[in-house]
């Protein structure tokens, strides 16, 4: 690890600020972003501190390969133990390679500030400044606006900036005069950074400043022969499992989705799937603890054999899973529109979600007892076939291609292409916005 975070400091240090990776044909036109230069104690400095919040976790195995984590196995070439929480790192180094990168400015159509915001926020939540969370940017605030060109911020007020912080935005919802202090920080409450754009796992119910972009997952294919490999062993994937539900949870006695989900999967277990034309009706993978987080083989195997994945709500309304399900060519079924139509419209359409997902009411499921075997085994298995054609349609846009990737690979856009794509047209409208006041 120490070697490959060495190298990321070298490669981050002389890399210049105007591609180098550029494809000739490439058009640019308002597509122009700047990188803002900041000081290693924003990002750098935050990465040697990976093993410094015991009541975290330890994250320095998982900076290998520029924050995708070390691979599953040694001849792996697209898998890897990769951390949600490492996206700032994994999204700076694709910004690199960005082909429509200037080093002025004033030329800019945005402004990308590569400041590891979630890592930061670490020694607010788990550190020794836990008091003092209502503080959390107002250092950043001070070196953008007074350090470092001020003219830079001060050209549109911060509307054209941009960042990403790789946690659930509530995470940076503590508003500024809470008494008591409760978990997350003031980041997003703070007036300085009304105007800036933050990329996050997951959005606000009312979201601002925030735009949710997908977590990452465990894929990270570097050229087109492994996509197109790995896509075509999904469509050949004999689907003999109705449904999955991969999580934890649902062992309060406490009315709650997951809790429906696990009694009905225990029953539906009991019972057989004599006529559905499934050998099995559920299946449950328990990944409590966190077990699976950066153990993709223990839930992807069962998610391509599933026809469908369950995706209810927990601690926040998103799950990493949905993309995992997605990446498996596993129909993914909701339970409320925050866990992914009012999230990742960028990404994921909205219009488009009843040709790739199933959506059932959890309170229909919680309280007025409706079964999601019922609702599943209902829908004709043609239409299954259908959606399951969209969700692999809808694979690249949710997934994080390798660093350094064949050209080939690159005509496919992923999640970062998209995200850049829906942030640059974010901040033109902010800024005709701001120009018609």
């Amino acid at each position: 690890m120490a070697t490959n975070f060495i190298f990321f400091v070298f490669f981050l240090f002389t890399f210049s600020a105007t591609s180098q990776d550029s494809d000739l044909e490439t058009d640019c036109t308002n597509k122009w972003i700047h990188i803002r230069h900041l000081l290693p104690q924003f990002n750098l400095d935050l990465l040697s501190n990976c093993s410094a919040y015991p009541l975290f976790d330890n994250f320095c195995p998982y900076l290998a390969n520029h924050g995708l984590g070390q691979k599953t196995h040694n001849k792996s070439h697209s898998w890897y133990r990769t951390d949600p929480f490492m996206l700032e790192l994994v999204f700076h180094r694709r910004m690199l390679e960005y082909p429509c990168l200037t080093s002025d400015p004033t030329h800019a159509n945005a402004i990308y500030v590569p400041y590891y915001g979630g890592l930061d926020s670490l020694k607010y939540l788990f550190g020794p400044e836990v008091n003092s969370s209502f503080q959390h940017g107002l250092d950043l605030y001070d070196f953008l606006v007074h350090v470092d060109s001020p003219n830079i911020w001060s050209r549109n007020y911060g509307h054209d900036h941009f960042m990403v912080m790789a946690r659930p935005a509530w995470d940076f919802n503590q508003p500024l005069n809470s008494d008591p202090l409760y978990f997350g920080t003031s980041f997003l409450e703070l007036p300085e950074f009304y105007n800036v754009t933050a990329l996050t796992h997951e959005s606000r119910a009312y979201p601002w400043q925030e735009q949710a972009i997908p977590y990452p997952t465990s894929f990270h294919p570097p050229n087109l022969a492994f996509f197109e490999s790995w896509v075509n062993r999904l469509r050949r994937s004999r689907r003999t499992t109705l449904m999955l539900f991969a999580g934890g949870g649902g062992i309060s006695a406490n009315p709650n989705v997951r809790r429906s989900i696990r009694l009905e999967c225990e029953n539906a277990t009991s019972m057989g799937a004599n006529g559905t034309g499934y050998e099995k009706l559920c299946e449950f993978v328990d990944c409590s603890n966190g077990i699976c987080q950066h153990d993709p083989i223990r839930f992807m195997k069962p998610m391509l054999q599933a026809s469908f994945c369950l995706q209810p709500p927990g601690d926040t309304p998103t799950r990493r899973s949905t993309f995992d399900g997605i990446l498996a060519g596993c129909i993914p079924v909701f339970f409320e529109d925050l866990s992914a139509k009012k999230q990742y419209g960028w990404h994921l359409p909205e219009e488009k979600y009843e040709e790739f997902s199933v959506s059932i009411p959890k309170e229909d499921v919680v309280f007025k007892g409706l079964s999601i075997v019922d609702v599943l085994t209902s829908i004709p298995r043609a239409q299954v076939r259908k959606m399951r054609e969209k969700v692999l349609e809808m694979l690249p846009r949710v997934m994080y291609r390798k660093q350094g990737s064949s050209l080939g690979l690159r005509s496919k856009k992923d999640a970062f292409d998209i995200a850049i794509e829906g942030t640059l047209e974010r901040i033109k409208s902010r800024l005709q916005e701001v120009a018609a006041q």
